[in-house]
């Protein structure tokens, strides 16, 4: 049976000399795989430029409830990109965020309310000029709200620690090590109290940019099982160096 979707491409691995399997997490069904014959033709049905990381899709799709791989019988890639391919930051971004993100959400069942953060944040990356530098801390921060441990700030305004582990700030030192620390706590607050529209508004060095991208990767590892390591962070901090 057909249906229409949006997606929002995460993966694609080639399965054969012409032909490819692509993760897709769609707005109707979650997390799919899609075998897709013949991509890597000269006259494909289907480009297989429109199958890079994070790029948002316009789908009919043949969707079997039993599972396995899906097929693909239209796919378009809207709305296009204005910038995200043109411009190295915001491709540098992606990749990073496309990594955790790939990480981090396994569900195959709709979820409609993270499919809409998701296609949102990345229609204003890609239109955005300001607080690029910014974008992918406080997108870590918004996308645990959906995934289940979004920062408890009950204490957040007295408090000079928080405590990775449980979620929450803390107004005496936690006897471990998974924290951020007083030196780093005021721009954590900011950054949990901030938007995407006033982000060029957030001063944050690149010495406290790496320490808050380390502590937020550490959070992602310390909440989500099998996390893992992430990798493509350290090319995101040589661009915004």
């Amino acid at each position: 049976m057909l249906y229409k979707t949006r997606g929002i491409v995460f993966k694609t691995t080639d399965y054969s000399e012409t032909s490819v399997v692509a993760q897709i997490f769609t707005e109707k069904f979650g997390l799919q795989s899609y075998l897709i014959n013949g991509v890597k033709k000269p006259r494909a049905k289907i480009n297989q430029n429109i199958l890079q990381p994070l790029f948002l899709l316009d789908m009919v799709v043949y969707h079997k409830p039993s599972g396995g791989i899906q097929r693909i019988a239209e796919v378009r890639h809207q709305p296009a990109f204005l910038s995200i391919p043109y411009d190295i930051v915001k491709s540098s971004l992606v990749m990073f965020l496309n990594e955790v993100l790939y990480k981090s959400i396994r569900q195959q069942t709709a979820d409609d309310v993270l499919f809409e953060f998701l296609f949102h944040a990345i229609e204003i990356l890609d239109r955005t000029e300001q607080g690029i530098s910014n974008f992918h801390l406080y997108f870590l921060l918004r996308l645990t709200r959906f995934l289940g441990f979004y920062p408890d700030n009950t204490l957040a305004k007295h408090s000079n620690y928080f405590d990775l582990q449980n979620g929450d700030f803390s107004i005496i030192q936690p006897p471990h090590k998974n924290i951020i620390e007083p030196e780093q706590i005021g721009k954590w607050k900011e950054l949990i109290n901030s938007n995407f529209d006033n982000l060029h508004l957030l001063s944050v060095s690149s010495i406290d940019r790496r320490i808050i991208l380390a502590k937020i990767l550490d959070y992602y590892q310390l909440h989500i099982e099998g996390f893992g390591l992430i990798k493509s962070h350290h090319v995101l901090e040589e661009v915004l160096s």
